[in-house]
């Protein structure tokens, strides 16, 4: 189950088979909330005449197929957030990101309550970190509604996690692979001219530990130090735009299985790029270190270059 069984199921809730007129819950909502002077922009609609009836407006109803919010998410894993609030957070996002719930959709707090079998509190919560991410607006007298691609927050981790695993799985991958190698780049020219030794030093140390993980075929943590690695790199840079980018980068290493150059598999090509990249950075060669960024991320460079005249190939490890 998404929640917890001892979770207390909330009383009354409507059978799978209902119907719901989503305007005049909207409505009623607006009336209920102004009669009370309460401002709750996310407030639940009046019970007496939501259930059972039909939709003037011809909108589908929360129970209808693929609609269903009562099915199971797409990743158990967790929201950013904890407890209740963040696994419906992650269970709303995913299902608006991935179209099961489509733009200009009305939520109907009240239903979402009865179908996830949590809180008002818990609902409300949830709805106004969507909100903030874009995805939904709440405004008087219209009631909750899905937004369109458009108005999202697509530098959002949890967007960009949630559209990774969903429909818009290649499409993120693109787009994020475009955005590194717009910043990445520029961000290890400019490490190169202004990154101090700790960081130089911590880089050197995220480079042992990929070349580690590469001898005990350790892929997680490969992924990590070549997460950790990235975002120093853009820290390295000393600017707290380029800084703000590092979570972003790193989310896309997790999400995309590396990049379209050298290191779409843990190896020794991959290693030897991010080698390059530590050598001049640690030399202060500015044009050297962004030539390596813009290699490690081309596709052209996803093999390992053939070995030249003074160039020990290593023999076969045994396994």
């Amino acid at each position: 189950m998404l929640f917890s069984k001892d979770l207390k199921r909330t009383a009354g809730a409507a059978d799978k088979g209902c119907v719901t007129t989503l305007a005049h819950s909207m409505m009623s909502a607006a009336r209920s909330a102004a009669a009370s002077g309460e401002a709750d922009r996310f407030g639940y609609p009046d019970s007496t005449g939501a259930r059972g009836a039909t939709t003037a407006t011809g909108a589908p109803a929360w129970g209808a197929g693929e609609n269903d919010m009562g099915r199971p998410g797409r990743r158990a894993a967790g929201n950013r957030g904890r407890g209740l609030h963040g696994q419906l957070v992650q269970q709303l996002g995913q299902m608006i990101v991935s179209g099961d719930l489509g733009a200009d959709r009305p939520l109907v707090p009240e239903e979402i309550g009865q179908r996830f079998e949590v809180s008002r509190t818990v609902v409300r919560e949830s709805l106004r970190v969507l909100e903030a991410k874009g995805l939904v607006s709440a405004r008087p007298n219209v009631g909750t509604r899905v937004r369109s691609v458009a108005d999202w927050n697509l530098l959002d981790p949890d967007i960009i996690e949630w559209r990774a695993f969903g429909p818009q799985r290649d499409e993120q991958r693109r787009e994020l692979w475009e955005l590194r190698v717009g910043i990445e780049p520029s961000a290890a020219r400019l490490a190169a001219e202004r990154c101090d030794e700790e960081v130089r030093a911590r880089l050197s140390d995220m480079v042992d530990i990929l070349r580690h993980a590469i001898e005990q075929g350790d892929g997680l943590t490969f992924s990590r130090a070549d997460s950790e690695f990235h975002a120093l790199l853009l820290r390295a840079a000393d600017n707290r735009m380029l800084e703000h980018l590092a979570g972003i980068v790193a989310v896309a290493l997790q999400v995309s299985g590396g990049t379209d150059g050298p290191c779409r598999q843990s190896n020794e090509a991959c290693l030897t790029h991010h080698q390059r990249i530590l050598d001049a950075v640690s030399a202060g060669d500015p044009e050297a270190a962004e030539a390596a960024a813009r290699a490690l991320l081309d596709p052209r460079t996803g093999e390992e270059p053939a070995p030249g005249p003074d160039t020990v190939v290593p023999a076969p490890r045994e396994h």
